[in-house]
């Protein structure tokens, strides 16, 4: 395949996506970031746990 041919069909299929709209977009990145920082927590949570633990066993 060509080099030009294929950023011709390139354009052409990014022409067909259903771009989302800036409501939408900012919606979803919205819960993105909170489901990051609440995944984040949990772990953070488990390793200050598992952390606290080894340490009274070592102890």
């Amino acid at each position: 395949m060509q080099p030009i041919s294929f950023l011709r069909d390139t354009w052409a299929e990014l022409k067909l996506v259903r771009w989302p709209n800036r409501a939408t977009t900012i919606k979803l990145t919205v819960i993105v970031i909170a489901i990051s920082v609440l995944v984040g927590a949990y772990v953070g949570g488990l390793d200050y746990l598992f952390t606290s633990i080894l340490k009274l066993v070592v102890k």
